[in-house]
């Protein structure tokens, strides 16, 4: 059972945004590599800390979080916690430091995964991918597998410091100014920052020691995204040249293939449920499709066209907010085009009969009443 993240941060529950910040930097600096080179308790202690404020301090997590536990991030969620590696870490914590272990949050740190103070983990380049998902997929979330060409290190590669920087990953320039000599650190220009430079390649190897390969990857969908999403599969990315550097993220974008007959609007699913004048008239049983199976709905007798059944809990669940939306079955009574001699005697008949003279009531309401009230 995984741990309270108030527990984690020793913090109340009504604690302000500067109580939750002030505890985290506490404990990131506690159990910070640079303070803890090789333990790995302490290590696996500094990630569940970040995995605790990513939530607490996004307002919108931490109201899921105290309404639903961690049961609010299970099957995606919109959370990535439990996975964040070092660089994800630094990356969008980083600033909350402020000078302390030398200020190497910008590109990477010290003290872990081998790299000297100041060196910086070269993280390789993102692929993006786009997966086409049926609605019935975007409704219940989905478990994909997809095949990627990836650039990863080739067999027998070696790397070696770089002579230029020394293996710091930066060059020191010292000029004279009017204000007196100045100090600049920048990227080192051989390695690219990365402290390395390449040693030994195979022959099938490309100029940084880098080969394409075909690789399955797994993508967990969670139910409820939409068109143009963007998920991130971490470390499914290129990888970068030298032994302390980082793969890329492999980015896919949502793209959804458009249902037949059922549309889908926000977290709600529309459908046109076409009935027959006898239909109509005397009532019936219809079996509809929805996204999760099929139903049946009950036309009353009488029932005029434009009338709109709601189908609660039958829609699309919703990222932002717990629940899934509605399905709202649009009924139109279908009016014949062509009738036989017989058909149109009878109709001429009933032009006159009181039955079918349109008496509308306080109660039928116009169409853009039912509209308003179908989106409130």
């Amino acid at each position: 059972m995984k741990q309270d993240y108030y527990e984690i941060l020793g913090i109340a529950k009504n604690a302000s945004p500067e109580e939750i910040k002030k505890a985290y930097r506490k404990k990131a600096i506690e159990f910070h590599p640079d303070k803890n080179p090789g333990n790995k308790e302490a290590e696996e202690k500094f990630k569940i800390a970040a995995e605790a404020y990513e939530v607490l301090s996004d307002p919108n997590k931490k109201a899921k979080y105290d309404q639903f536990g961690h049961a609010a991030f299970e099957n995606g969620g919109g959370f990535q916690g439990g996975g964040m590696n070092m660089d994800d870490i630094f990356s969008h914590f980083g600033d909350i430091f402020g000078g302390h272990f030398g200020g190497n949050f910008g590109g990477g740190f010290s003290g872990f995964g081998g790299g000297g103070r100041g060196q910086m983990r070269v993280k390789g380049s993102n692929l993006r991918i786009r997966l086409k998902l049926t609605l019935k997929e975007i409704a219940e979330g989905a478990n994909k597998k997809v095949k990627v060409q990836r650039k990863v290190q080739a067999p027998g590669v070696s790397y070696k410091t770089c002579p230029t920087c020394n293996g710091s990953g930066q060059q020191i320039q010292i000029k004279n100014t009017i204000l007196g000599r100045m100090q600049t650190a920048t990227t080192c220009s051989a390695c690219g920052g990365g402290g390395q430079i390449l040693d030994k390649k195979p022959s099938n190897a490309d100029a940084q020691g880098m080969i394409l390969q075909e690789e399955m990857v797994e993508i967990n969908i969670p139910g409820g995204v939409v068109e143009g999403v963007q998920l991130k599969v971490t470390g499914k990315g290129n990888d970068a040249p030298g032994s302390n550097s980082v793969p890329g993220d492999l980015l896919v974008v949502i793209q959804e293939v458009e249902h037949d007959y059922l549309k889908r609007e926000g977290s709600n699913i529309h459908y046109q449920l076409f009935i027959s004048f006898p239909e109509a008239i005397l009532g019936m049983s219809k079996e509809i499709e929805t996204v999760s199976g099929k139903v049946k709905i009950k036309i009353e007798p009488g029932t005029q066209s434009g009338k709109v059944f709601r189908l609660k809990g039958k829609g699309i669940p919703n990222l932002d907010s717990y629940g899934n939306g509605d399905m709202l079955v649009h009924v139109n009574v279908w009016t014949p085009q062509h009738l036989n001699k017989e058909q149109k005697q009878f109709f001429e008949k009933m032009i006159e009969d009181d039955a079918f003279t349109p008496t509308p009531s306080v109660a039928d309401r116009s169409f853009f009443d039912r509209i308003k009230d179908m989106f409130n």
